[in-house]
């Protein structure tokens, strides 16, 4: 079954019915792993002059194949245009929110078998990361010479994320 789009999952609704984030996985059996392999990439011991963030503008929620999506494209635009030790990039954020779904039977004679949303807890179907206006979700620090392929790089990482973003550049003073 194709994965639903994210509008579905992006917007938290009203108080009475998102609450607080639901991480408990002791109670929820099967929850499948977040796609996102790894946090941080390039070489983190290098000397920087800038630090680029991705930081978004409204509340919401990331999925974590959002999240792996971005990173990707990241990763692969500045080590083609500047090198694996010419950069540091880090994912800020992690997805603990487990997301459910009520799977419906959509079939002739499924209205005689299913309960409806009675006692609706759904069953997992991934996680998600909760952000919040100003929240930095991804960030990448790089030397003055490569400042314009960081900026693409987010640019293009950006465009994979379901909320709106901005950029925020600020400059290392050492």
């Amino acid at each position: 079954m194709p994965q639903k789009p994210a509008k579905c999952y992006t917007k938290r609704r009203a108080k009475a019915f998102s609450g607080p984030p639901y991480t408990r996985r002791d109670y929820i059996p099967g929850i499948p792993p977040p796609k996102i392999q790894k946090f941080t990439m390039g070489n983190p011991h290098g000397t920087y002059n800038y630090v680029l963030e991705i930081y978004v503008e409204e509340k919401g929620q990331i999925r974590h194949n959002a999240l792996e999506a971005a990173r990707v494209m990241v990763h692969k635009y500045l080590s083609s245009t500047i090198g694996d030790t010419n950069y540091l990039f880090r994912v800020r954020v992690y997805p603990h929110h487990v997301l459910r779904e009520n799977k419906m039977m959509a079939f002739a004679g499924a209205d005689r078998l299913q309960e409806g949303m009675r006692q609706a807890f759904g069953k997992p179907v991934g996680t998600a990361a909760r952000v919040f206006p100003g929240q930095a979700v991804l960030e990448v620090r790089v030397r003055k010479e490569h400042l314009d392929y960081a900026k693409e790089a987010l640019r293009i990482g950006a465009s994979k994320l379901p909320l709106p973003t901005r950029l925020r550049i600020t400059e290392i003073n050492k």
